[in-house]
């Protein structure tokens, strides 16, 4: 009897560099780690993505502030004792051999190859820890096979102002990768890999300006060739060494994915990213039958309450309380929030708490949350922030760039990093 397609491919997700582009959320914690949508963290999405998909062998490299992470997956991913499960945490390590950390994702997946079994397994999905989708990895795998490819990469049509930022590709009519090229600035080549209109009619791109195949950074490898093809270090990053190498001497197929999915490497696309999650039709959202769930962590707290509050396009999290007259306009409360009387919050991604009542060592401070008459505008609060009463977090001065005492201001958005106090009656 052969075997479930799932059982014998390990997936492998990239836990991302330094993530100085998200600091200061990245500050404490690794970008997979990040709070996400009120109760989550982005590395959840693609581990729901591989539970929905019947994949149940889960690696994840990380390299920097990997505490938080390593915490929240021991808590919220222990697979049934009687399988043969597991979603394990793989720090970059330092050996008598080779005492370089990451140099990049290939690189990554070379020095956990010793800790990884690989050999057990048929194939490898490599995956990143930094993106918002829902993909059942079922329907790339079928088609991986099929086409007896050995590496499949999963595109994502976009538009010309993205390219830059991609890896982008020409395939032939059977799907094959012909020509691969990483984040293109000459005008001249970019045009070259637009796809033709015959394409766009068929694949139902015309009219959206997504005319160009960009590389997801998600991959299929047989075993036996992601091996072969790692034993030459000096291919150290996938997109870059990896791919444009491998395509006279491996098949390598397109897979292409044409649903919602966004790259969260900026303070920018994190903050765009959840407030969009309280629209009325949000392009991603955490509902969904038995077979596209995001799991997290259990909490096990309580409803949150209301003594009089105004909500709209929200998302609210558990265990949060909110006093009389506060409103609450296109806005991401997370758990554990306590918002004060007379509060007005709007486009602001309030991460929450991890607490109720601070540690005795702390009893000294004010208390988390946002204080009466406070306003919160265009912000990120990342967690156990005190915003004393009568603050105003605004950027008041429309500053696209700044770092202050207990505020970072990115694109125009206000940061207040992780345990900061904003005093009372501060305007920034």
């Amino acid at each position: 009897m052969t075997k479930p397609i799932a059982s014998d491919t390990l997936a492998i997700v990239l836990g991302g560099g330094q993530g100085t582009r998200l600091f200061p959320l990245t500050k404490d914690r690794c970008k997979p780690a990040a709070p996400l949508g009120g109760k989550y963290r982005l590395i959840d999405v693609p581990i729901s993505n591989c539970i929905n998909s019947g994949l149940r062998k889960i690696l994840i490299l990380t390299q920097f502030m990997s505490a938080s992470l390593n915490q929240h997956v021991s808590r919220a991913y222990n697979m049934d004792v009687f399988s043969d499960g597991f979603v394990s945490v793989l720090a970059a390590t330092q050996t008598g051999a080779d005492t370089s950390w990451f140099q990049g994702t290939a690189d990554a997946v070379r020095k956990c190859l010793m800790h990884s079994n690989i050999n057990n397994y048929k194939r490898v999905v490599i995956l990143s820890g930094d993106q918002l989708y829902k993909m059942n990895y079922r329907d790339v795998l079928f088609a991986h096979d099929k086409n007896e490819a050995d590496i499949t990469v999963c595109v994502l049509p976009v538009e010309e102002k993205k390219v830059a930022g991609f890896g982008v590709m020409k395939i032939n009519d059977a799907g094959r990768i012909v020509e691969f090229y990483e984040k293109p600035k000459d005008p001249a080549v970019i045009d070259d890999f637009r796809v033709s209109d015959e394409f766009a009619r068929e694949w139902g791109l015309e009219g959206t300006g997504k005319h160009w195949l960009a590389s997801m950074g998600i991959y299929v490898f047989e075993t036996p060739a992601l091996v072969d093809i790692l034993k030459d270090e000096n291919k150290v990053d996938f997109g870059k060494d990896v791919i444009p190498s491998s395509l006279s001497k491996y098949k390598t197929m397109s897979h292409l994915f044409n649903g919602y999915w966004e790259d969260i490497g900026t303070i920018k696309s994190f903050f765009e990213a959840n407030i969009m999650l309280g629209s009325k039709n949000p392009p991603f959202n955490f509902y969904g039958g038995a077979s596209e769930k995001i799991f997290t962590k259990q909490r096990f707290l309580t409803a949150s309450r209301f003594i009089g509050a105004c909500i709209s396009e929200s998302v609210i999290s558990d265990g949060c309380f909110f006093d009389e007259d506060s409103s609450i306009v296109k806005s991401v409360i997370g758990i554990r929030s306590t918002i004060g009387k007379n509060v007005q919050v709007e486009e602001a991604i309030i991460m929450g708490a991890d607490y109720y009542e601070r540690p005795p060592s702390q009893r000294h401070l004010p208390p988390v949350g946002v204080g009466d008459s406070a306003i919160v505008k265009r912000a990120i609060l990342d967690k156990n922030v005190c915003i004393g009463a009568g603050a105003r977090i605004v950027n008041e001065r429309g500053v696209e760039e700044e770092d202050g005492d207990c505020y970072h201001i990115r694109n125009g958005i206000v940061v207040i990093p992780k345990n900061a106090i904003v005093e009372a009656g501060r305007v920034i």
